[in-house]
């Protein structure tokens, strides 16, 4: 196992038999976060490489300057008397919002499911103070701060008593204006846990492969692109949609 820097403890898996080496990429980034130990490029002769956000068109800005986007609108809100919301999975991408939200703005609160898994996390790397959102917590108590959340508690009964609140969802899938749109999200930060497209390719390029195989994502255009600069590149199935898979099914549902 080698890290695969998506989150903490996610790993690549490297198989050696007879002098052939092939490489799973499971989800993986390449820009150190902080948190999880950072993507280490493995040499093989085959790659099998996630490629969630496999077009030119997902191209991420440094995370320093989308930590700073973030406390800006947190800060703003503030001023406004608004309770700022954001969302981002339990596990990873909460963690990351957590460590670099600035606390001289205001007091972080977090829904249970992140709490839960924070709680966790925390012995292992340097974590902001935060309290949990409780029947008992107040809406003045929130009033200026932030909250931090899972997607699944946009437009749940739990976010009520943030009133008045503003809404932002930090996600790779902000790159598209129809993606906030149909999430009913007021403000999105471009920030993932993923590779983009020039990260998938400076990996592929750092492990010497000839061989490519893609799995979940932008699998069909990706691999033509990599056809078209030489190498030996398929496509291959699995039962794991992963982030893809759940923007598909919002697209369809128009939720």
């Amino acid at each position: 196992m080698h890290p695969a820097g998506h989150i903490i403890g996610s790993s690549q898996i490297r198989v050696e038999h007879k002098g052939e080496v092939w490489v799973f990429t499971g989800d993986y980034k390449t820009e150190d976060d902080g948190i999880a130990v950072s993507y280490e490029p493995v040499k093989c002769h085959t790659f099998i490489t996630e490629c969630t956000f496999g077009l030119p068109a997902f191209k991420w800005q440094p995370q320093s300057e989308v930590y700073t986007d973030i406390n800006n609108w947190w800060a703003e809100n503030k001023d406004e008397g608004k309770t700022s919301v954001i969302f981002g999975y339990s596990l990873g991408k909460a963690q990351r919002l957590l460590r670099y939200l600035d606390t001289d703005i205001g007091k972080i609160y977090t829904h249970g499911a992140i709490e839960n898994m924070t709680e966790v996390i925390r012995p292992l790397t340097a974590m902001p103070e935060t309290t949990r959102v409780t029947r008992e917590t107040t809406k003045d108590q929130l009033k200026g701060n932030i909250v931090v959340a899972p997607p699944s508690a946009h437009g749940s009964t739990w976010i009520r008593k943030m009133v008045p609140y503003v809404t932002a969802s930090a996600s790779g899938w902000m790159t598209f204006r129809g993606a906030r749109r149909r999430r009913a999200i007021d403000k999105g930060f471009v920030l993932s846990d993923h590779c983009d497209w020039h990260g998938l390719l400076e990996s592929i390029k750092a492990t010497g492969a000839e061989k490519i195989i893609s799995t979940h994502g932008y699998t069909d255009i990706f691999t033509r692109y990599l056809l078209e600069q030489g190498y030996d590149a398929r496509t291959e199935a699995t039962q794991y949609e992963g982030e893809l898979g759940e923007e598909n099914k919002e697209e369809s549902n128009e939720d």
